[in-house]
């Protein structure tokens, strides 16, 4: 009896905290339903154009260096006020390329300059501190390897520095390849849930929001009076956003500006971002949570900027919910305990309802149909609850300070399903760690299933179907990234 109590309130405790943190996406659907009924003022380049430093940080792009600094020059904006540093860490023949093509670059009046470190000391914030240092530009631009900017970004954007406080404009991440494989469109789905709902809930909601590492601008005074770039966290963006906006500074989001990039399409590329994302989300909450309640910020900016940082730790709840459902499940058929505790329960699928209407209504605001919604979101959900084993682990890392390297997610410059990546050489093709876990997790969900039809008690059949889908989908990837 005692480990069955015990069983259950580690599992409402989870439930609870998953709660909590849907109720934080409420609040921000509310100030994204809000903003649309308001009329936003467009501001538009004046006559004084400011110089802009396009920086690029590199690090063994092969198959995606060209197309980025073509896109780059491409830029509709005066040459005299633009220049761009490649921020080149690479250490493989990607170097002569790119320097191949910078001369080309240079010989038709760019002001193009090839930054290559001899040591790689701090990795993508280490880049662009370095660059940041000698930088021209009196606003900074970034972009990732992976990301194609449309020839008018710097024109949309820039306009929205008509305040002397906004130190950062963000646009929307686009997606290229969305369409190229089951993985994509999930990831598609997911970051367009971000990109919609969050950034702009946050953003009207007047609370902190992140810049996302790429696609956006900087002014660079804001950089350098937060401190500029820091590499003890594996997400130097979303630190170094907390630190400008507890000086002072403000960010603007722009969702109706989308930048075009390219979504990872093979599962151990997937892996290795979501690893790095969740990671240094938990080193930047350990640095920053307590810096936002010693600000006089306002209780509600404190709240909801510690639900930020803090949002990583979902994963490791939802993993650990999941696991414990299939014992709870025996103890509500076989225990002792009263039935009203089961019946008390259902109110935390009030939770889930959030987190439908949140990507329902991100899935409407891309003039999405209902059926291609009804089709994404269950796989969303399975993948997503399945991709919780491998993002608890980054979770435990950043808690106890397990430090790793920056590791870079590989680009492929693919987009259709007739171009594969069997000879991209960045690509791991072995079966990951993670496998043979997952494939474990699979059968264990499954379980769920056959005793679900055992005791003919079908209340959690949905979420142990879900998993058991998500499992199987991450073995299936796995697998084939080994045969490609």
């Amino acid at each position: 009896m005692i480990w069955q109590v015990s069983l259950l309130i580690l599992y409402t405790v989870s439930l609870f905290i998953i709660f909590i943190f849907s109720v934080g996406q409420a609040y921000l659907i509310f100030f994204y339903l809000k903003s649309k009924r308001e009329k936003e003022i467009i501001p538009v380049l004046q006559n004084d154009i400011p110089k802009v430093t396009v920086q690029l940080p590199l690090y063994n792009e092969l198959y995606v260096v060209e197309r980025l600094i073509n896109s780059v020059c491409d830029l509709n904006y005066p040459k005299e006020k633009l220049e761009i540093q490649v921020l080149d860490d690479s250490d493989d023949d990607s170097l002569i390329l790119t320097k191949r093509i910078i001369a080309e670059k240079q010989a038709q009046g760019f002001d193009i300059v090839h930054i290559a470190r001899t040591k790689n000391i701090g990795f993508k914030a280490g880049a662009l501190q370095n660059g940041l240092n000698i930088a021209k530009g009196e606003f900074i631009a970034i972009f990732d390897a992976d990301f194609l900017p449309e020839k008018d970004f710097l024109i949309q954007l820039i306009p929205y520095f008509n305040q002397a406080k906004i130190g950062m404009v963000q646009s929307r991440w686009g997606h290229i390849n969305k369409d190229y494989s089951l993985l994509t469109k999930v990831q598609g789905f997911g970051l367009d849930g971000h990109f919609t709902i969050e950034q702009t809930g946050r953003n009207k909601a007047g609370l902190f929001m992140n810049f996302n590492g790429t696609a956006g601008i900087w002014r660079k005074t804001c950089i350098m009076d937060a401190g500029g770039w820091q590499h003890d966290t594996l997400t130097e963006d979303l630190d170094l956003s907390y630190r400008a906006q507890l000086k002072g500074w403000q960010f603007q989001y722009v969702e109706d500006v989308a930048t075009p990039a390219e979504l990872p399409v093979e599962l151990n590329a997937f892996r290795s971002q979501q690893h790095r994302w969740t990671k240094g989300a938990i080193e930047t909450s350990k640095k920053m949570v307590k810096e936002i309640w010693k600000a006089d910020v306002g209780l509600k900016k404190k709240i909801f900027g510690t639900l930020h940082l803090m949002n990583s730790y979902v994963f490791l709840f939802v993993f650990l919910t999941s696991i414990l459902s299939i014992p709870v499940l025996f103890i509500k058929n076989e225990g002792n305990i009263n039935p009203i505790y089961f019946q008390l329960m259902s109110v935390f699928l009030i939770g889930f309802v959030i987190v439908t209407l949140f990507y329902l209504i991100a899935n409407f605001s891309k003039k999405e149909s209902l059926k291609a919604f009804a089709k994404l979101f269950p796989m969303f959900l399975s993948v997503s609850m399945a991709l919780s084993f491998h993002n608890s682990i980054a979770v435990l890392e950043g808690l106890f300070g397990f430090k790793s390297d920056f590791i870079r997610t590989p680009k492929f410059n693919i987009t259709n399903l007739k171009e594969g990546f069997k000879s991209n050489i960045y690509v791991k093709h072995g079966l990951p760690k993670a496998f043979y876990v997952e494939l474990f997790l699979s059968l264990y969900f499954f379980t769920g299933l056959v005793f679900a039809i055992y005791y003919k008690d079908f209340g959690l059949f949905p979420f142990h179907l879900m998993l058991f889908t998500g499992f199987s989908t991450l073995t299936f990837y796995s697998v084939k990234s080994k045969l490609a």
